[in-house]
């Protein structure tokens, strides 16, 4: 039999290691950034006199986060199918049309583009 080349992060008498410790079902692990703020200031933009929930508020950083991994996932796709090193705005674009609805997408690459052109000009 294989021995697996992976070795478990072990503690003597048992105790936990510190890494294990940590909280293992929060939303906001694992790398992910957290938009509450972001969300909260554009709800203040939009509607002033309302709030959201602190669970309302993981559920929508879950979904930012997940659409932000499947495009990223589909450039980098989209980049090595066409043999290049570099992730381009074309790729990023290419990927949003194909995993957004159309009229969405084009929302999206419209606002983003406008985003981007503001933040060089600044």
């Amino acid at each position: 039999m294989a021995r697996s080349t992976s070795k478990k992060n072990k503690c003597s008498r048992g105790l936990q290691s510190p890494i294990s410790r940590k909280k293992l079902h929060s939303s906001t692990d694992f790398g992910h950034r957290n938009y509450s703020l972001y969300v909260n200031r554009v709800l203040k933009e939009v509607i002033p006199q309302r709030g959201i929930s602190s669970h309302t508020l993981d559920i929508m950083n879950t979904l930012i986060n997940d659409i932000f991994e499947r495009i990223s996932m589909e450039a980098c796709s989209l980049m090595c199918f066409r043999n290049r090193c570099t992730l381009t705005l074309e790729d990023i674009q290419k990927a949003v049309y194909l995993l957004l609805p159309e009229k969405l997408a084009k929302y999206a690459v419209t606002f983003g583009s406008e985003a981007v052109q503001r933040y060089v000009q600044s």
